[in-house]
């Protein structure tokens, strides 16, 4: 079986998240989608409201489980029993880091591969970052999130 992990922070998760959880779904057996727990970052959603939205937006795509993890993605990948990491790539700008990442991966277990995929066009420019500095203003986040999630994040703010 193929089991790939999506990781990331999806805070809030956008439609470039989405589609990269779409095109992804369809390459492995299973995707999980690893929503790390980073203890560093102070996010604006919690862990559980994460998970929960994200399996909210992919419930019609059977092949998709969210989970949350801390630590090492590593680590995680071997209690779960895969092997490839997909990662989104914006810009340039994303490739050497996402580069670097990839190799230190694949240095501690060679059995892992690390698969790029290039962001659908209409959402190159798109980051949860953007999302919550605009949301912060009271911007219209409508481009940029599924409609489901409009009114939570607004509320984040007030």
């Amino acid at each position: 079986m193929r089991r790939a992990v999506y990781p990331g922070s999806f805070d809030p998760v956008t439609f470039g998240h989405l589609d990269i959880i779409e095109r992804s779904a369809k390459m492995v057996d299973e995707l999980v989608v690893g929503v790390l727990h980073n203890s560093a970052k102070n996010s604006l959603f919690s862990l559980e409201e994460r998970v929960n939205m994200i399996r909210e937006m992919t419930k019609d795509i059977p092949n998709v489980r969210v989970e949350s993890f801390d630590g090492l993605l590593v680590d995680y990948m071997s209690q779960i029993g895969a092997n490839i990491i997909i990662r989104g790539l914006r810009a340039v700008t994303d490739f050497e880091y996402e580069l670097q990442l990839a190799q230190i991966n694949h240095v501690q277990n060679e059995e892992i591969e690390t698969v790029f995929l290039i962001t659908n066009l209409k959402y190159s420019y798109l980051s949860s970052t953007i999302v919550k500095e605009i949301a912060s203003y009271g911007g219209d986040i409508s481009k940029f999130v599924p409609a489901e999630l409009i009114d939570r994040i607004y509320a984040k703010y007030n």
